[in-house]
């Protein structure tokens, strides 16, 4: 029986110290010959239905944060996904954002000069719903900190106040369970903790579309696609495929595999592993009299003031992010305990 561990180096065999993935994942073994073999197929003439791939993903997707795979949209971008929501609202909206959250999370609402948004600190959102509240749009896990939302006390806030919730599970999808259901719209790109090729991203939507404009939709957003291919499209579908943008194939080619090997892990095996290691860097940082941005119970680890560091590090053969002025440490799947000592060292010296 394959234990994690053997699962993993059968898959990962960085040849550096990787702790980056907050910025991209690693891609395993599987989905690079899957890529490959798609790129083949297409030079020799013979295309492979990559097109299965795509349902194939969406559909591990859907498993991985507990939702029909008919509430799952497929794409290539959590910006383009923001802005059909940023399209569905009507004039004089308020949006509830938090401080410093991802460009694509938040910036579409701020291009509606129709809308009102608001923006508050992190900790502070669920206590900032309030009646006259539209909508409330945040990450799990902020991308420059790792400091992850309170998302059942937002939830409970939204409701109390009829507001709906969008939550863009970009820093969080693979390592932290997300109950996609329990909101109203989840997002997420893949590239990241999903380890999946750029260009696979997902929204998740109510079973009744949740006031969304399918706005972009093409042929492939067809209830029957290759009968939509001329004029106008005369079915949408019927699922929330009818928000699907036309797919990159040779990434879900990849991501096929890649999800498929998150599903063999299992995503509270991954996220103890996970967090095992930051919580053993956190720990090497005290000793060294560093003291991260609290993030109590997230795999990503910022450190005021040592972002200068990066490029040193890097020449050093270890990865990390340089996120204004602080040294980002994200730590997966693939990492050991040798990584966050090796970096700690390194730190020290």
């Amino acid at each position: 029986m394959e234990t994690f561990e053997s699962l993993v180096r059968a898959e990962f065999a960085p040849k550096n110290t990787y702790l980056n993935t907050a910025s991209t994942g690693l891609l395993p073994a599987r989905a690079v010959a899957a890529v490959r073999a798609g790129v083949e197929s297409v030079a020799a003439g013979q295309p492979q239905d990559m097109f299965a791939d795509v349902e194939a993903t969406r559909a591990a997707f859907a498993r991985l944060l507990g939702v029909p795979d008919s509430r799952v949209a497929a794409g290539a971008s959590v910006a383009v996904y923001t802005g059909l929501i940023a399209a569905s609202l009507p004039a004089g909206a308020e949006v509830l954002t938090a401080e410093g959250d991802f460009t694509s999370v938040v910036n579409p609402f701020h291009m509606r000069r129709d809308l009102k948004v608001r923006t508050v600190p992190l900790e502070r959102i669920a206590e900032s719903v309030r009646p006259g509240t539209a909508l409330v749009a945040v990450s799990a896990a902020q991308s420059a900190d790792g400091r992850i939302a309170d998302l059942p006390a937002l939830r409970e806030a939204a409701r109390e106040h009829g507001a709906r919730t969008y939550i863009d599970a970009s820093q969080a999808a693979g390592w932290l369970a997300v109950d996609a259901d329990a909101y109203d719209y989840v997002s997420s790109v893949a590239f990241k903790w999903l380890v999946c090729p750029r260009g696979v991203a997902f929204l998740v939507v109510p079973e009744d579309f949740g006031g969304l404009d399918p706005v972009f939709a093409g042929w492939v957003a067809g209830e029957n696609p290759w009968d939509s291919c001329y004029g106008p499209v005369e079915e949408l579908a019927h699922s929330a495929r009818r928000f699907d943008e036309s797919p990159s194939l040779f990434s879900y080619a990849g991501a096929r595999h890649s999800l498929e090997l998150m599903e063999e892990l299992g995503v509270d095996t991954v996220r103890a592993h996970d967090l095992g290691l930051a919580d053993r860097f956190r720990a090497g940082l005290a000793a060294l009299g560093q003291e991260p941005v609290p993030a109590p119970g997230s795999a990503i680890v910022s450190v005021p003031g040592l972002g200068h560091r990066q490029p040193e590090l890097s020449r050093a053969g270890i990865e990390v992010s340089d996120r204004a002025g602080n040294l980002r440490a994200a730590f997966h799947l693939y990492n050991t305990p040798a990584d966050v000592d090796r970096l700690l060292d390194v730190l020290s010296g």
